[in-house]
């Protein structure tokens, strides 16, 4: 079993930065492929960014390719986004999600559905 929380939300100005965390719970956070996601309010939840197990491959939604950053610390269990130049777009719900995946280096987790979520913390950014 495996709980995730996130933090590091909250409310910024357009050009302002949030780092979100996700701290996980539980054994063997490294068996474990990590992706950021976030839902806008009447829009479906879409991916921002995954990562690979052991930190080597990340993968980055255009419409935050150059301002955000997905990284990992198995040591710590956690995984981090840091997010610049942030614009009133980027508003949501931000969740983290955890998949076991058989690869270390791949964050491709084959379409299925993720084993654990986070509850999610909320980016509001003001224009």
């Amino acid at each position: 079993q495996v709980q995730l929380v996130e933090s590091g939300g909250g409310l910024v100005q357009a050009g302002g930065s949030l780092r979100l965390s996700c701290a996980a719970s539980g054994r063997s956070f490294s068996s474990y492929a990590m992706r950021w996601f976030r839902q806008a309010p009447v829009k479906e939840r879409e991916f921002v960014a995954p990562i690979s197990r052991n930190a080597g491959s990340t993968y980055y939604a255009d419409s935050v390719k150059g301002r955000f950053a997905i990284s990992r610390d198995n040591a710590k269990n956690t995984v981090t986004l840091q997010m610049n130049s942030l614009k009133p777009e980027d508003t949501a719900v931000y969740y983290c999600g955890a998949k076991r995946t058989l690869s270390s280096s791949s964050y491709d987790t084959g379409g299925k559905e993720f084993d654990y979520w986070g509850q999610g913390t909320q980016v509001t950014v003001s224009s």
